[in-house]
């Protein structure tokens, strides 16, 4: 299912239903497909979905086939059973079904459980530890929606299982409420409208989850750039360009090579010495700071990059501009005092919340990402350098009186952070800006400043990013306004249409007038009808079309209509100008 489709408040009760029609669905699977090999089937944040290996490959177009299937056997007001066995007995029960006896084995080697846990169905029969609703009657409308390849764990070097994803509600109005955002998503899919618009290309000769700006996004683009190098100038940033690879070593050192290395590319040899790929800026930036002695009086010290990071993502993870693996960071990096560190967390809140809103969006979710309790092991550093790392960021989004909740395992290897969602027109999450505490970088790279004391003192480091990568950001704004930029941000801003040949020195006239005043314009000089000029404008959401006839040349005036079909009639140029002008200048 494509990323960040519409998200639904996910409460336990309609999670366990879920997870029940997943076991609808696998019980109607079994009962057409006789041979299928069973995969797992959990409930997601928007439905359930359940991985298969089919001997023959399936399509969408059986979908409808199986939900029958599903309703017949919802009709049956079955029960579900749960049943603990030994793991002997599970290994007989599902001896032809290899990723279910492979799953005892895991349970058997973690030592998680003494018996293996099953749930009944009728004849079907599933390795799950629950829970489910007690009838299968009680499941609510469901729908299936989508057919997609899935690894078996998610490793391409396990077989690519089918998954069948599907939706569940307790009522019929949710369930067809909810099918109109899917239909309203669709429409607003930025891989549809990013060749519709001419906007970026993934081509397989360049390699999967590599886009190519084309010359109307990288307007776009360059006008975010500059926007967020303006913003972050004023607030004392320094910008800084680092390599697109370094020494292994630097990556061993960092600690990335040992948590992180799943997602970094092989080394490769340099004269003997083996370099990566980098994905991540951190590193970089610390060299720059440890290039000479930094004292008290220097601090805090703001590094900012928009830096190109490369890590790997399966290739069925792959979606678009949003999930790639060649991405630019709007990254940086602050090292501070710790009295100053309050501070700039809370300068860095400030700053993320203003920029997000420039771009139109108001609501979003709060997390604060903090460590497994159960696995301390995978993360660097000790109980106390976490505590208060922890402690520093839930004090900064309290004093901002920031609605937060507290996601268990969700900080990186080095330190906690704070991870800030938008909600779209959707009300669909999008992870953007994240703010890291770390305590660790500077004990691994010996960072000090010198106090006044003129002794040294460890330095503490901030790493952040606002926007989180201009490729997800993006694809993001794509779908937020449907492709239609607003006015500050569209790749063209108008389009000069003459109604005949002979208005077409007078519309050549307006343009050179328009362009004086840094305006991204057009004139749409083709040998086609007015209408269908106008209806191409529309289609390539261009915010204002000015047409000029017969009439307008004599007043000199341009007749404004508006990319939502309103025609505003003729008006001066000069009018029109402060028009566009002041929208751009509020980026309203």
């Amino acid at each position: 299912m494509p990323q960040n489709q519409p998200s639904i408040i996910n409460h336990q009760s309609l999670a366990t239903m879920r997870h029940s029609c997943a076991h609808l669905l696998a019980a109607a699977i079994v009962n057409l497909y006789p041979d299928v090999k069973l995969g797992i089937g959990p409930a997601i944040e928007d439905g359930f979905y359940y991985d298969f290996l089919f001997k023959k490959p399936i399509s969408a177009k059986e979908l409808s086939k199986i939900e029958k299937k599903m309703e017949e056997l919802k009709k049956k007001k079955l029960k579900f059973v749960k049943k603990e066995i030994s793991f002997a007995e599970a290994k007989k029960i599902f001896k032809s079904q290899p990723f279910k006896l492979e799953m005892i084995a895991d349970l058997e080697e973690e030592k998680k459980a003494k018996k293996a846990s099953l749930y009944q169905l009728g004849s079907f029969i599933d390795l799950c530890k629950g829970p489910h609703i007690p009838n299968i009657s009680k499941i609510g409308p469901f729908k299936l929606l989508s057919v997609a390849g899935a690894y078996w764990k998610g490793d391409e070097k396990n077989p690519m299982l089918t998954r069948i994803y599907g939706t569940c509600f307790k009522t019929q109005k949710e369930l067809e409420k909810y099918l109109r955002l899917l239909k309203e998503a669709k429409k607003r899919d930025h891989r549809r409208l990013g060749k519709k618009l001419d906007l970026y290309t993934i081509s397989e000769e360049v390699g999967a989850g590599l886009p190519i700006w084309h010359p109307k996004l990288s307007i776009v683009r360059n006008l975010i750039e500059d926007f967020w190098k303006e913003e972050h100038r004023k607030r004392g940033y320094q910008y800084v360009y680092s390599p697109h690879m370094g020494k292994k070593a630097l990556w061993v050192k960092s600690g990335h090579w040992q948590f992180y290395r799943e997602m970094m590319y092989s080394p490769m040899d340099v004269e003997g010495v083996e370099y990566l790929i980098k994905p991540m800026n951190c590193p970089f930036h610390i060299q720059i700071y440890k290039s000479k002695t930094r004292s008290y009086k220097e601090l805090p010290l703001r590094y900012c990059e928009l830096g190109t990071v490369y890590r790997f993502e399966p290739s069925g993870t792959l979606h678009g501009l949003t999930r790639v693996r060649g991405f630019t960071q709007d990254d940086s990096h602050i090292f501070c005092r710790p009295d100053q560190l309050q501070k700039e967390i809370l300068g860095v809140l400030g700053l993320s919340f203003e920029m997000l809103t420039s771009f139109g969006f108001e609501k979003w979710e709060v997390d604060l990402s903090v460590r497994d309790p159960q696995q301390k092991g995978k993360y660097l550093g000790g109980e106390e350098i976490w505590r208060k790392a922890e402690e520093s960021l839930e004090k900064a989004l309290k004093e901002r009186k920031i609605k937060y909740q507290r996601a268990e395992g969700e900080a990186v290897f080095y330190g906690p952070k704070i991870d800030i969602k938008l909600l779209d027109a959707l009300n669909r999450t999008w992870q953007c800006t994240t703010i890291q505490v770390d305590f660790n970088f500077p004990e691994k790279f010996d960072l000090n400043f010198i106090g006044k004391e003129g002794q040294p003192h460890r330095v503490v480091m901030v790493h952040r990013t606002i926007l989180g990568s201009m490729e997800r950001f993006m694809g993001c704004l794509i779908e937020q306004y449907a492709g239609a930029f607003p006015v500050w941000l569209a790749p063209v801003q108008a389009t000069i249409i003459p109604i005949t040949d002979k208005q077409i020195k007078y519309a050549q006239k307006v343009k050179k007038e328009l362009e004086k005043h840094d305006l991204r314009v057009e004139l749409d000089d083709r040998s086609e009808t007015t209408s269908y000029k106008i209806r191409d404008a529309q289609l390539q959401k261009i915010p204002y079309m000015l047409v000029v006839g017969k009439r307008e040349v004599k007043e000199n005036k341009v007749a404004v209509r508006l990319r939502s079909g309103k025609d505003l009639g003729p008006v001066t140029l000069r009018k029109f100008l402060s028009r566009i002008k002041e929208e751009i200048a509020k980026k309203k």
